[in-house]
C-alpha cells in the first residue's frame, strides 16, 4: 500500500483559506487582549501569543496525524484533516464574562489573565472526561439533531457578522466574495494561485489604492503599518504554573462559566465529528476530544487563556481540495505569526472584510451539509435544531445593543416596552440559553417522533427536562430550577411520548412513506 501523501495541489486552497480562518480568530483575540482587557504588550506578544501559538501548532498536527493515519488505514487519497483552533464562542466568553470582571474588580490585568488560565485549566478535565462519554451519545443521537444544531451555529455566529461587515464595505467584500464563489462553486482557475490568496491580494489592493484616493475603503494606513512594525522580535511561551493556580483564588466565578461551556465544547466536538465522518472522513470521538482537552491544558499552563477546540468546517476544506498537509502547515505558520511578532503587522497590511467571505462560504457549506446528508423526512427536525441558535443569536444582539448604549442588565419594565415592540426579550432568553444542547435536544426528539420510536423521543425528551432543570439549556445560569416551568414541560412530553410508545395507533413507517413520495416524483 502506498502511503498517503502529506500535500497534494488542492492543501494550498484549504491552506489559504483554512489559515486566514485562524488569522482573522487571532487579530481579534489580540485586540480583545489589548483593547478590551488593556494587557500590556509584553504580556500580550511576549507571553499569551506565543502559548496561543504552540497550542494551535500542537492541534493542527496532531489532526494531520489523525488524517495520515486514516488515509493509510484505509488507502484512500481523499481524507482531509480536521481543522481546529481557539473557540470562537470561548474567545469571547472568557474575555467578557471571566476576565474582564476580575480585571475591573481589582483593578490588575494579571488577575484577569490567571483567572482565564484557570478557566481553561478546568475546561480541558471536562472535556478530557468527557471524551469516554461522548461515543455513546454520538452513537444514540440522530445524525439530523447533530448537524441541525450545527447549522444554527453556522447560520448565526458563523455567517452572519461577516455578511453584515462584507455588506458595509461592499466594494471589498462583495468582490473577495465573488473572485472566492467564482472559483469554489463555479470552478473558474485562476492559474495556479489559490481563490482564497487572490481574494486576499485583491481585497488588501482596493483597501490600499482607496487609501491613496482619500476613499478609505477597509481603513488601512501608513501611520498604523509604520507602528506595527514596533511589535517584531522573538518569542518563546514560558511556564505559566504560578499564575495558572493564583487563578484559584477565582474558582467561584470560573466553575459557574467552566463547566456548562466544558459541556457545550463536548457537544461542538461531536457535532463537527459527526460533520466529517458525513463528508465520509470517520475520526474517533474520544481522541478528538481528549486531544481539544489535552493540548488546551498545555496551553493553559504555557500561558494561553483560551481553549483549544475542532473547528467546524471540515466538509469546506475537504470541498476546496484539502486534505493532510495544509493543517500541519497552518500550524507551522501560527508558529512564526505568534513568536515572532507579525500579528500586528499583517492586520495592518491587509483589511478583515477582505478575509470574512471565506468565512462566510464554510457557514453556507455547513448549513447546507445538513439537509444534504440526512433523509428528507428529518428535515423538519433540522429546522427545530437551528432555532434555539437563531434566539441565541438575537439575544446576542439586543444584549449587545444595549450595552453600546450604556444599559448592561433589563429591568422588566424595559422587557414589557418591548414586548409591547413584538421583542419577546424572556422568550429570547429561554429559548436561546444553552442554545446548542436545546438544538440537540430538540433536533433528536423531532426525529424520534418522524421515525415513530416514541420511547426513544421520550427519552431525549426527559434529558431535556433535567438538563433545564440545572439550568444547562433554556436558562442563563447553571443552578437548580432556573426554569422550572420549561422543566416540567419537558417533562410533561416526556410521558406523553411514552404514552403514544405504548397506546397510539401508528399511521405508517416513516421510511415507507419517504420511499412511495419518491417513486410517486419519479419520472415514468
Amino acid at each position: 500500500m502506498n502511503k498517503p501523501k502529506l500535500w497534494v495541489p488542492g492543501d494550498w486552497n484549504a491552506y489559504f483559506g483554512f489559515g486566514t480562518n485562524i488569522l482573522v480568530n487571532l487579530l481579534t483575540l489580540t485586540a480583545l487582549l489589548r483593547f478590551v482587557l488593556k494587557m500590556p504588550d509584553d504580556l500580550v506578544f511576549g507571553r499569551i501569543l506565543p502559548a496561543t501559538g504552540m497550542m494551535m501548532f500542537l492541534s493542527t498536527g496532531y489532526y494531520a496525524f489523525l488524517a495520515y493515519r486514516l488515509a493509510k488505514k484505509t488507502g484512500r487519497t481523499d481524507v482531509c484533516a480536521l481543522p481546529s483552533g481557539i473557540s470562537v464562542p470561548h474567545m469571547f466568553i472568557v474575555t467578557f464574562v471571566v476576565m474582564l470582571p476580575i480585571a475591573l474588580t481589582t483593578k490588575d490585568p494579571m488577575k484577569g489573565w490567571e483567572a482565564g488560565l484557570t478557566w481553561v485549566f478546568v475546561q480541558s478535565f471536562v472535556l478530557m472526561a468527557g471524551g469516554f462519554v461522548a461515543p455513546i451519545i454520538r452513537k444514540i443521537t440522530p445524525r439530523a439533531a447533530l448537524l441541525g444544531t450545527l447549522a444554527g451555529v453556522s447560520i448565526t455566529f458563523i455567517s452572519m457578522a461577516p455578511s453584515l461587515q462584507m455588506f458595509m464595505t461592499p466594494v471589498i467584500g462583495l468582490v473577495c466574495f465573488g473572485i472566492i464563489l467564482f472559483n469554489w462553486f463555479g470552478g473558474v482557475k485562476y492559474g495556479k494561485i489559490p481563490a482564497g490568496l487572490v481574494a486576499i491580494a485583491a481585497g488588501a489592493l482596493i483597501a490600499w489604492v482607496s487609501t491613496g484616493l482619500g476613499l478609505n475603503f477597509g481603513g488601512m494606513s501608513v501611520s498604523n503599518l509604520t507602528a506595527s512594525v514596533t511589535s517584531f522580535g522573538f518569542h518563546v511561551p514560558l511556564p505559566a504554573f504560578s499564575h495558572v493556580f493564583d487563578g484559584f483564588q477565582f474558582l467561584g466565578v470560573i466553575l459557574v462559566t467552566a463547566i456548562p461551556f466544558g459541556i457545550y465544547d463536548l457537544v461542538e466536538a461531536m457535532d463537527n465529528v459527526e460533520s466529517a465522518s458525513a463528508a465520509g472522513d470517520s475520526y474517533p470521538t474520544t481522541r478528538v476530544l481528549t486531544a481539544d482537552g489535552v493540548v488546551s491544558l498545555i496551553g493553559c499552563m504555557m500561558g494561553n487563556p483560551f481553549i483549544n477546540a475542532v473547528y467546524i468546517g471540515h466538509p469546506g476544506w475537504k470541498s476546496m481540495g484539502g486534505r493532510i498537509g495544509y493543517s500541519a502547515a497552518t500550524g507551522l505558520t501560527v508558529i512564526v505569526l505568534c513568536w515572532f511578532g507579525t500579528i500586528s503587522v499583517i492586520s495592518a497590511l491587509i483589511p478583515t472584510v477582505a478575509i470574512l467571505p471565506i468565512l462566510l462560504y464554510i457557514g453556507m457549506l455547513i448549513g447546507s451539509q445538513a439537509f444534504q446528508e440526512t433523509p428528507k423526512r428529518h428535515a423538519p427536525a433540522i429546522i427545530l435544531a437551528i432555532v434555539p441558535s437563531l434566539a441565541n443569536w438575537g439575544l446576542t444582539m439586543i444584549n449587545n445593543a444595549l450595552a453600546a448604549a450604556g444599559i448592561f442588565s433589563v429591568s422588566d419594565s424595559l422587557a414589557g416596552d418591548m414586548l409591547n415592540k413584538g421583542i419577546f426579550y424572556h422568550g429570547l432568553q429561554i429559548l436561546g440559553g444553552g442554545s446548542t444542547l436545546g438544538g440537540l435536544i430538540l433536533g433528536a426528539t423531532a426525529v424520534c417522533i418522524i421515525d415513530r420510536t416514541f420511547m426513544k423521543a421520550a427519552g431525549f425528551a426527559l434529558a431535556g427536562a433535567v438538563l433545564t432543570f440545572f439550568g444547562l439549556m433554556h436558562g442563563e445560569h447553571v443552578g437548580v430550577a432556573q426554569t422550572p416551568l420549561v422543566a416540567a414541560s419537558y417533562l410533561i412530553v416526556s410521558g406523553l411520548l411514552v404514552g403514544c410508545a405504548k397506546f397510539a395507533v401508528k399511521a405508517d413507517e416513516p421510511l415507507a412513506i419517504e420511499e412511495d413520495e419518491m417513486t410517486e416524483a419519479s419520472p415514468a
